[in-house]
């Protein structure tokens, strides 16, 4: 069994979205969030996207803060005072959305499920990097067949649909609708998660350097560790995890049903047992660890996003994050136990 949830409620919306839904949940982010972030990104650029290029614009005094990497020996002998070179960054880069709409992300609580967490995240960070001018693109995985590809969407092997990178808001409502348009898990195909199939397409598919976002919960079939590795070394990757506080530690709420919403394969646990809730708390924890390390052995930013999180914290995490270089460690895939094997363990 690839994962293992309580049974959620099933979503409001229908596999097709309400006319108008996308304007107006984008609306009420520009409002609430993004004009919000407007004066947190004036001037730092930079920690939205890095350029795929460094032209040399100036050289100033060294600060203590500076890079020693970037000083120009040649000056500071000339002029006995250390100096550092400055550089302007090339601000057009596309980045691109790998999304993972599998059954999965409608755990949660009610307008707060993973993937209502996900379609915020998507569209405020899409029209943030759009109205700068930089083009945006998505590859859909795990809608399964139920939700049809628009005109204009391409298709591939292990994905949904493909949206080719634009930069407009009609292309942000457009991805967004896209997202409502996700059906329930009543309507999703059966089968495990693999997102090696996303990797491997966007390794196919994106050859020019690129932001990538791996938006998922990371609850899937082994293997996804080496195509996300790839990814790193050729494009600015971010793993975006999609997380719910149940899947780490369950309450006291007597007998319940987990459903792999997946495979409908089900399991009944007793979570009055003490040692049960210890045991799966610890095997969870084991889990956190190796998804953690197999995500920083890949070289890829990861930012992680719980449901009932403050979309607005979370983005100013994420431009936090941008201002760190990230390390490339040496890649080395490790065995990861999945969640709903650490359910079926610790029961």
């Amino acid at each position: 069994m690839s994962r293992s949830a309580p049974d959620a409620a099933p979503p409001a919306a229908s596999a097709a979205a309400l006319p108008g839904q996308a304007e107006r949940l984008l609306r009420q982010l520009e409002w609430t969030v993004i004009r919000r972030l407007d004066g947190l990104l004036q001037g730092d650029y930079r920690t939205l996207l890095r350029g795929g290029g460094l032209d040399l614009a100036d050289l100033r005094e060294y600060q203590p803060h500076d890079d020693v990497r970037h000083i120009d020996w040649n000056v500071t002998a000339r002029l006995a005072v250390p100096h550092v070179r400055v550089f302007s960054e090339d601000r057009e880069m596309a980045a691109w959305f790998l999304l993972d709409l599998s059954p999965s992300l409608d755990f949660g609580p009610p307008g707060q499920a993973k993937r209502d967490i996900l379609a915020g995240f998507v569209a405020v960070l899409a029209r943030l990097l759009t109205r700068h001018g930089n083009r945006v693109g998505a590859m859909l995985y795990g809608a399964g067949a139920a939700s049809p590809a628009p005109a204009g969407a391409a298709r591939a092997p292990g994905v949904d649909a493909i949206l080719p990178p634009r930069a407009s808001r009609a292309h942000v409502l457009h991805l967004l609708h896209r997202l409502l348009q996700v059906p329930g898990p009543a309507a999703a195909p059966p089968g495990a998660t693999d997102l090696s199939h996303l990797l491997g397409t966007a390794l196919g598919t994106v050859r020019r350097r690129s932001a990538v976002f791996v938006v998922s919960d990371f609850i899937t079939a082994p293997g996804w560790e080496k195509p996300l590795a790839q990814l790193a070394q050729r494009h600015d990757v971010v793993a975006v995890r999609l997380l719910d506080p149940l899947e780490l530690e369950l309450p006291d709420v007597g007998l319940v049903t987990l459903r792999d919403p997946e495979t409908g394969d089900q399991l009944q646990v007793d979570t009055r047992d003490k040692a049960f809730r210890h045991r799966f708390a610890r095997l969870a924890a084991q889990r956190e660890a190796a998804l953690r390390e197999s995500l920083a052995r890949a070289g890829a930013d990861t930012l992680e996003l719980a449901t009932g999180d403050d979309l607005l914290d979370a983005l100013v995490r994420f431009m936090e994050l941008r201002g760190r270089q990230p390390a490339k460690p040496a890649y080395r895939a490790p065995a990861s136990p999945t969640v709903a094997g650490a359910a079926a363990r610790a029961a």
